[in-house]
């Protein structure tokens, strides 16, 4: 089905991340398919090349060969297309350098970072120029939206970026929010309390540019026939990269207690990441091995299977944007168990699930131990409220639609 985007008013978008696509990043995808159901175009640039081996799903295997990526080519290509772009646009390139070395530590490292920084966004910029690109938009506020500021000041063509949390927000300064959200056209953040954080580090003046667009679920997450009776059993799952942030030792400590405590239950973790070896050492060490279950990576239709097996999705995270892992459960009417943290308690309260303090063993081991007792009637309760939550704030489609008309609203406005 055509857009109302079409034609005469046809825009071109270039989407920028770092690497893309991504099993943690299928949002952007769905985000990228939404905004071309509109009838906008769409060119997919990543600054790195995935792990195709690494995607279980075949979407994100179909966008890896629709990705240009950005270090694809020799560094000598690299280093012509600089002298290249200082040749054709001196003054234009000046700028773009400042912009590229401003508030650096001047160590080695620093040094190499942002020469690499202004290198990819030469190539990017030589790249949007052929594709005749109108607008640029970055997936993350750290080296993604950097690279799209050096491309813009380039190019001469727009940019703006979102910015999802909490890396971002561990590092206002050094990642220069200020200044990346000055030079873009917008700003665009996931929940109201990443809008307010954007707000803290920038000017006044630039408010307005700060808008929000929540992240959406795949639509089959959506469909009424993927939603089945919840299950006899006391099972539980977590949906998460294995990494600091997630909690997910804590998790496997309230597991212990739980079992010490004479609860029956299984708990599936969906996912990997760095911390996974010493994860696994503890689920070993703590004697779990026929409670606890680490799968990988799955695909959308592995997510739901092992979401609808379960009778809760359980994320103790530190830190958090607003996991879109969470929208998932809710979407299929499974409560989840939560951390009260940034963007999450604008979906979470006790109507759809458990909102406990991050990284309290005690409340953890509550929660879960209330979702096992739980009766099938409540559970399923906290289910209902949660989709139609997510059906009204995190359909993927609608919220593409949202942010393609703030790219024709800025175009238009330009124009």
């Amino acid at each position: 089905m055509a857009g109302r985007y079409s034609g005469a008013e046809r825009v071109r978008i270039a989407y920028l991340t770092n690497r893309y696509p991504a099993v943690s990043h299928s949002f952007i995808r769905r985000e990228i398919e939404a905004i071309e159901a509109e009838g906008t175009a769409v060119c997919r640039f990543s600054v790195r090349a995935a792990d195709k081996n690494n995607l279980p799903d075949v979407r994100d295997r179909a966008e890896f060969n629709r990705t240009c990526v950005l270090l694809d080519v020799s560094a000598l290509r690299l280093f012509v297309e600089v002298l290249q772009t200082f040749a054709k646009s001196p003054i234009r390139s000046v700028t773009a350098l400042k912009v590229a070395f401003a508030k650096a530590d001047w160590s080695p490292l620093s040094l190499v970072r942002r020469a690499a920084y202004f290198a990819e966004a030469a190539a990017l910029a030589h790249r949007m120029r052929k594709e005749r690109i109108d607008h640029l938009h970055a997936h993350f506020g750290t080296n993604p939206a950097m690279v799209a500021r050096i491309a813009g000041k380039l190019s001469g063509i727009s940019y703006s970026f979102t910015v999802h949390g909490p890396d971002e927000f561990d590092a206002p300064i050094a990642l220069d929010l200020r200044g990346k959200i000055a030079d873009s056209s917008f700003c665009v953040a996931i929940s109201s309390y990443g809008r307010s954080q954007l707000m803290r580090w920038s000017a006044f003046a630039d408010w307005s540019k700060v808008e929000v667009v929540r992240c959406g679920v795949d639509e089959g997450f959506l469909d009424e026939g993927a939603r089945v009776r919840l299950p006899a059993g006391p099972a539980l799952c977590a949906v998460t990269r294995l990494s600091g942030q997630k909690g997910i030792p804590l998790l496997i400590e309230a597991a212990s207690r739980l079992v010490a405590a004479g609860k029956r239950f299984s708990l599936t973790v969906v996912g990997d990441g760095e911390m996974r070896p010493e994860i696994e050492a503890m689920i070993e060490s703590l004697q779990l091995q026929d409670v606890v279950k680490i799968t990988g990576w799955a695909s959308s239709d592995g997510v739901i299977d092992c979401l609808l097996e379960s009778r809760a999705m359980v994320l103790p995270s530190f830190a958090e944007g607003l996991p879109v892992v969470i929208m998932e459960a809710l979407a299929l009417e499974r409560p989840v168990v939560v951390t009260a943290i940034a963007g999450t308690p604008e979906l979470v309260d006790r109507e759809c699930g458990w909102l406990i303090p991050a990284g309290s063993i005690d409340a953890l081991v509550a929660a879960m131990t209330e979702v096992i007792d739980a009766p099938t009637s409540k559970l399923i309760e906290l289910g209902q409220t949660g989709r139609e939550r997510v059906l009204a704030n995190h359909d993927s489609r609608t919220n593409g639609r949202q942010l393609n008309a703030l790219f024709h609203r800025y175009h238009e406005g330009r124009g």
